[in-house]
């Protein structure tokens, strides 16, 4: 998949997160190239979930 893909699919993914987590920020769900690991560890903390719990509910989306 394309970089521009994974945006475009990302930003959409991120207002649905957003949608069913009312507590998560735009700063919350910034992605980064290489960042990855950071942002499950910051959506872990928010969340109170494991990362293969997140995992799933981003495939869900």
């Amino acid at each position: 998949m394309g970089d521009l893909r994974i945006k475009g699919a990302w930003n959409e993914m991120k207002g649905k997160l957003k949608q069913k987590y009312g507590q998560l920020t735009d700063d919350d769900l910034i992605f980064a190239e290489g960042k990855e690991d950071e942002l499950y560890g910051r959506l872990q903390q928010r969340l109170g979930k494991t990362k293969e719990e997140i995992r799933n509910e981003i495939a869900k989306l």
